[in-house]
């Protein structure tokens, strides 16, 4: 069974010749009980789709069903059943967290009682018990994005949309933040998570959807995508210039490809299959021909990685472009 089903969804800003299709015809498919990730650079169309997915937008064209209704006809009982967390923590700084949950819960119908209820476990769920009575203005940036995703739990919804999630959060807290969706996930909620990093939806997601420019130009698993992309790849920057053709010649023995040489920095770069094995491989091949080494490492493709090969573009590129229309309507 199916939570999410889009065909030929578009929606375009504008009109004349400044009209900017933000989406254009996607068909979108999020069977229930999984976690699929919308992955794609700022201004690829991912929160126009969340927006209208959520009825907060109306389609110019296309349909959609979620959680078995449809969001055009029926947009009261889509938001009956789904919980929206959105690239900025929605609460009110100078409620406690406790408050602001209760104040979630009263405006999804529930009775007062109900609702204290539910805040009080949602607090416990998402480790701020301890500062449940604290203003929010006082939480750390992480704090208030788990707020703000419990706020989104108030109802046990059917189907959960987080965009972008872990924006703006340093590293410590995006990983807690993980752990919260990873958990989600793990008692069977159905989760559309959309993202700029391919290692958020390596991690998050059991099937990633890349949209570029309004358009999805690929679905599948992390590492389908990123064998499209030729997987692993070892880099080493050797000490000495003059050891580079040799060093060349070293790589491309058993690699899964040509390796590409950057004389400018000394650096190398070869496709692998092989993984950490193949790593101690090259390591011992140039120890054993006296090439020295200032750096060497196993890298994983990238989300520009994908992007580049997908599209013939950088992510950044689309940036730019993308600042126009960034008042909040199409990234």
């Amino acid at each position: 069974m199916n939570a999410i089903i889009a065909e030929g969804l578009v929606k375009t800003f504008g009109s004349g010749d400044k009209a900017v299709k933000a989406v254009a015809g996607v068909d979108l498919v999020v069977p229930k009980g999984r976690v699929v990730g919308l992955l794609g650079p700022n201004g690829a169309g991912k929160t126009t789709m969340v927006r209208m997915l959520t009825t907060l937008l109306r389609p110019d064209a296309g349909t959609a069903v979620v959680a078995g209704h449809d969001v055009v006809a029926e947009p009261q009982a889509v938001r009956a059943r789904i919980g929206l967390s959105g690239q900025f923590a929605a609460i009110d700084e100078n409620l406690t967290g406790r408050e602001n949950l209760w104040l979630f819960g009263r405006l999804y119908q529930l009775t007062s009682a109900e609702a204290t209820r539910r805040a009080g476990e949602l607090l416990d769920q998402f480790g701020l018990a301890d500062a449940a009575d604290r203003v929010a203005k006082t939480y750390s940036g992480g704090m208030r994005r788990r707020l703000d995703l419990a706020g989104s739990l108030i109802t046990h919804p059917e189907v959960l949309f987080l965009d972008e999630p872990t924006t703006g959060l340093d590293p410590g807290s995006r990983l807690d933040l993980w752990d919260v969706i990873r958990e989600r996930a793990r008692e069977g909620s159905t989760i559309l998570l959309t993202t700029q990093y391919l290692e958020e939806a390596d991690a998050l997601a059991d099937r990633i959807v890349v949209i570029d420019r309004g358009a999805i130009i690929a679905e599948g698993t992390a590492d389908e995508l990123k064998a499209q992309v030729g997987g692993e790849r070892i880099e080493v920057i050797i000490h000495d210039p003059a050891g580079l053709a040799r060093a060349e010649e070293i790589l491309n023995r058993g690699s899964d490809g040509q390796c590409v040489v950057d004389t400018k920095v000394r650096r190398l770069t070869v496709p692998t299959s092989q993984g950490s094995k193949g790593l101690v491989l090259v390591i011992r091949d140039l120890d054993e021909a006296e090439i020295g080494i200032d750096d060497i490492a196993l890298r994983r493709p990238t989300l520009d990685d994908v992007f580049l090969q997908l599209t013939g573009h950088h992510a950044e590129e689309d940036a730019a472009a993308a600042q126009e229309l960034a008042s909040g309507r199409t990234t």
